[in-house]
Parts: structure tokens; C-alpha cells; sequence
């Protein structure tokens, strides 16, 4: 599959769950990660082997761009070195892969979403966020400029455009309702991959399922200003729109491998954070040959992003208890959760 720019990941982002098991079982074919020998080395261990990197794995979430900028700052300033890691960046042939990989035991590490982390968990998937990465949503209904459009309710007896995802659809519905209006009186129209040409051309009257710093950055630049509206205004949970992945089996054999790389990530993102420019450098020179990267939505991608990625008082990757609470209960709210779980199975601060 294909990935351009003017794709984001959100629109291939149904998680196909239900197929999800049917690579769980390869998991059991391996001993661990798909990053090589999982063990923590012991003390018995030879002095060659105890000098070797431990590889690690980690599946993007779509192809490289500014939020991936803390990865590959920890890669090439050496952090993950110094840690003992030798780390795989790769990037998925398709947006929905890099959480099977992980469950299946395919990648030791993959960046996901929040609410698609419940939404495993429901289906008995064992994956677990190990590190919130953007503590807020990027996911914003958006409506032209000049539409006139203030507010989610006034999209009553117009169109509105989302990605093929169930998850958007719930955010749309919320939202009117939350701003006092009928979520029945929207038509909701799958535009599929097409968000950005539904808008510019007059096709729906506002979408969803488009992120800030990119489907609003690239409107903008093609002359088609638009209105972001933060779903967290509007009834729906301030969630982790980016969070690390590992899987259950990954964490009970190399957990200590994981810290590693959190720690080597948290050096990165403090990097970028003080030298963007430098940053975005090492980015650019990892951009992917089939999705060219436009550096001017990156600088501003980059600025919308440091701030929705900073944990304040705690560490970088800090994950809040009371928000994978709320989250989930609004996924059970909203018909979105399968089964019955706890929600301290689906995260883990380390």
C-alpha cells in the first residue's frame, strides 16, 4: 500500500482487531520480541555477549514526520548506544500493522493510539502503552474558514466527512451532542482516504479524522483555510492520540530492555525540544523515498507538537491512571469495548 502526504495514518486507523488473533499464534513460533535474544543478560554471560547491543525493533505508526523527530535524535546522537540498544526504526507498509506486528511478536515496540490500546484489550489482544508520546488529541473536526460554521451543532442539516472509522464517527456524535445539538440531523458521509479534497472542493461542510498538524497545515497551505475544533471541548476525554506499544510477552522478557529505551527516547525528545532546527535535520534526512516530506509543514507541525508532548512536572512518556479511565469509559459509552477488563491491563508507567 501506497502512503502519501496527504494521507494520515487516522484513515487507515479501523484497526482490524478481529484479525489480530490470527497473528497471535505466530507469537508462540519465537521466544520472545522480534528483536533477537529478549533475555536480560545474567552474570554467567560471557564478556563478548554482555558488549553487544540488544536489538530492538520499534514499527512506526505511519511514515517518518516531525512527531517520530525524538526517535531519531535518540538514534543518531547515539542515546540508545549509550544505553546498550541498537535500534530498527522501520515504518509499516500499513498504518494497521504496527500494532498486530507487536502483538503478534513480530517488532518489540510499536506507536499506536490510546483508544485503539482499549479497544485490543477488549478483544483480548495483549498489547500495553508503555509511554504516552502526544498527551492530547490531534484529531480535530475541522469546517472552512469561512463557513461560518462556530460551534459541532451547527452541522445540523449539513455534511461531514470522516475516515472510514467508527471511532470518528463516535467523536462527531459526541460532540454535537455535548454542544446541544442532534447528532442525527449530521450526515456523516466515509470519505475514506479523501479528507483533504472532501473539504477543499465543497464536498462535506466539515471532516473528521484530520489531524492538526497536518491535514490543517496542508489546507492551509493550498489556500484552503479551515476552524479546528478540539474534541476535548466538546465532550470528548482529553486522550493519548500517540502512545508506545509492547506487547504483554515483550514486557515480561524484556522489560528491562524497554526502560532502556524510554530512557534513550526521553534524552531524544529533550533534544528536540532544545534544538528543533538540528532535529528536524536528522528527520529529514530519514524521510521516506515514497512519502517525501513537505519541510515547511514540518517546522510547523514540530511547533504545534512540543507543547502537546510535554508532561509538565512528570517525565517524558509519563502515562496519567485517570485518563486511560476516562478514555475507556467512553469507548464502553459509546459501544466501542468488547469485553470486560481492567485498566491497569492496558498501560504501564516504567
Amino acid at each position: 500500500m501506497n502512503i502519501f502526504p496527504s494521507e494520515h495514518p487516522v484513515s487507515n486507523k479501523s484497526l482490524s482487531l478481529l484479525s489480530l488473533p490470527l497473528l497471535l499464534c505466530l507469537a508462540f513460533a519465537v521466544s520472545g520480541c522480534g528483536g533477537g535474544n529478549n533475555a536480560v543478560p545474567t552474570s554467567s554471560a560471557s564478556a563478548e555477549n554482555a558488549q553487544q547491543p540488544h536489538k530492538l525493533t520499534i514499527m512506526l505508526d505511519w511514515y517518518p514526520n516531525a512527531v517520530h523527530s525524538f526517535l531519531y535524535a535518540a538514534q543518531q546522537n547515539g542515546y540508545f548506544k549509550e544505553e546498550g540498544l541498537d535500534v530498527d526504526i522501520q515504518m509499516p507498509a500499513d498504518s494497521n500493522d504496527a500494532l498486530k506486528l507487536v502483538a503478534a511478536g513480530k517488532a518489540d515496540l510499536a506507536l499506536s493510539y490510546q483508544p485503539q490500546v482499549l479497544m485490543a484489550r477488549g478483544e483480548q489482544i495483549p498489547v500495553k502503552s508503555v509511554a504516552a508520546i502526544v498527551r492530547h488529541p490531534l484529531n480535530h473536526l475541522m469546517v472552512p474558514a469561512d463557513s461560518g460554521i462556530k460551534s459541532p451543532k451547527e452541522l445540523a442539516g449539513k455534511n461531514a466527512g470522516y475516515s472510514s472509522v467508527p471511532l470518528y464517527e463516535a467523536m462527531l456524535k459526541t460532540m454535537v451532542k455535548s454542544d446541544g445539538g442532534d447528532p442525527s440531523a449530521v450526515k456523516l458521509i466515509d470519505v475514506g482516504f479523501d479528507l483533504i479534497p472532501a473539504i477543499s472542493t465543497g464536498r462535506v461542510d466539515g471532516i473528521i479524522g484530520g489531524f492538526i498538524n497536518h491535514e490543517q497545515l496542508i489546507l492551509e497551505k493550498e489556500g484552503h483555510p479551515v476552524i479546528s475544533l478540539d474534541p476535548t471541548d466538546y465532550g470528548v476525554p482529553d486522550y493519548y492520540e500517540l502512545v508506545l506499544v509492547a506487547s504483554d510477552l515483550g514486557l515480561q522478557n524484556s522489560e528491562g530492555y524497554i526502560e532502556k529505551f524510554i530512557a534513550a527516547a526521553r534524552k531524544g525528545q529533550q533534544f528536540v525540544a532544545g534544538h528543533p532546527q538540528e532535529a528536524l535535520d536528522l528527520l529529514m534526512a530519514h524521510e521516506d523515498a515514497t512519502a517525501p516530506l513537505d519541510k515547511d509543514i514540518e517546522i510547523k507541525s514540530l511547533e504545534l507538537l512540543l507543547p502537546l508532548m510535554d508532561a509538565g512536572d512528570q517525565p517524558f512518556g509519563y502515562q496519567d491512571p485517570a485518563s486511560w479511565d476516562k478514555v475507556k469509559a467512553w469507548l464502553n459509552d459509546n459501544g466501542l469495548l468488547n469485553g470486560d477488563f481492567k485498566t491497569q491491563e492496558a498501560f504501564i508507567n516504567l
